[in-house]
């Protein structure tokens, strides 16, 4: 028997469809990067993810805090109650660039198996290939959630200059985790910051967060891949960093001497230092110095020597009157054991820098 056609109704079921579809396509989606297969599947990565090759290196850059510290060994589970844990901050150089996960700083320290308050001392690496201290502390801020018992912060004065702070793409595309720390610290950035990404309704919809969820199942695939042989960087040959300078070349930034305090990020720092987890060692990390052309005038490619020594200065009185436990580290390595860059260092460079920290440690116990 056929059914008569009704007008009112087919217009209801498309209207109902339609609706159906919408909502499927425009609904803001929850964030899905705590899913992951790390450690169930596959380990989790001894380093958050970065990376610019990830066909060779099974590794790359996304910007979802969720899904990198999901794909990080410190998610595997619940703190052990043996484990004195130690959390490392910093930038490409604690992260290891050029060096196998084996031969960075977190591993060396991990090699040398200390204890602390009655605990084996674990140490994660928690750097990431960007110089900026908003970025250190958005990191720091995210990890509280893991029960550090020890921070470990490396720094350099390439982190500190005011205008970079909000330019790191790791930043600009956590606006929401910005705007809380202003808040929370009472920063002096600014959350109205064009540098700063901020979706509107139609971007964190299904058709909006497309790239962000082709990234999420990126990052699953690559993990099986990295899982099955252990890269997760490439390592070619690099050039030598720069140790001639052209005459005259004194710039910092667009600073000029004497160095401006307020032209840095220190209240950024002492945020970190104030309302970290747990109690901090701010290292003051290596630097290449070189002993070419001009070399009287510059460090190296970050530094003319003006602005680093003012630097060094201020952050040792500032150390001073906080009460902060601070090591300068800055001239320990020798310059032979610099890779591609005056702040990366050679497997060896790193065993230097590892003996310095581990002596410099004054960990408080409850």
């Amino acid at each position: 028997m056929n059914e008569t056609f009704n007008l009112p109704r087919a217009l209801l079921k498309g209207l109902f469809l339609y609706l159906v579809v919408v909502l499927l396509i425009a609904f803001p989606l929850p964030n899905l990067g705590k899913l992951s297969a790390y450690n169930s599947l596959f380990p989790g990565r001894p380093r958050l993810p970065f990376g610019e090759n990830p066909s060779e290196a099974y590794n790359f850059s996304l910007f979802d805090l969720d899904a990198m510290f999901a794909s990080h060994e410190i998610s595997a589970g619940p703190k052990p109650a043996d484990e004195f844990r130690v959390l490392v901050f910093g930038d490409s150089s604690v992260w290891g660039t050029l060096l196998r996960p084996e031969e960075t700083l977190s591993a060396q320290l991990n090699a040398s198996a200390p204890a602390y308050c009655g605990k084996s001392a674990r140490f994660y690496n928690l750097g990431y290939p960007t110089i900026a201290a908003a970025k250190d502390l958005m990191l720091m801020d995210y990890a509280a959630r893991y029960q550090p018992d020890q921070i470990i912060w490396l720094t350099s004065l390439e982190a500190f200059p005011l205008d970079k702070q909000l330019d790191t793409p790791l930043v600009a595309n956590n606006a929401s985790a910005v705007d809380a720390l202003i808040e929370k610290c009472d920063l002096p950035l600014d959350p109205r910051d064009p540098a700063l990404v901020r979706p509107d309704f139609w971007d964190r919809t299904l058709i909006g967060q497309r790239r962000n969820l082709a990234d999420l199942v990126r990052l699953q695939l690559y993990g099986a891949q990295w899982a099955a042989t252990g890269v997760d960087q490439v390592y070619p040959p690099y050039p030598a960093p720069q140790t001639d300078f052209a005459d005259g070349d004194d710039k910092f930034h667009n600073l000029r001497p004497p160095l401006d305090p307020s032209a840095l990020a220190y209240d950024v720092l002492a945020a970190g230092m104030n309302h970290a987890p747990a109690p901090i060692l701010l290292v003051n990390e290596p630097i290449m110095i070189s002993r070419g052309r001009n070399s009287d005038i510059r460090y190296n490619f970050f530094y003319p020597r003006w602005a680093y020594d003012s630097y060094r200065g201020q952050l040792k009185v500032r150390a001073d009157a906080e009460g902060w436990n601070y090591l300068d580290a800055w001239n320990i390595v020798p310059s032979s054991e610099f890779t591609n860059s005056a702040i990366h260092l050679t497997p060896a460079g790193e065993t230097v820098l590892a003996q310095a920290i581990l002596a410099a440690l004054q960990p408080s116990c409850p």
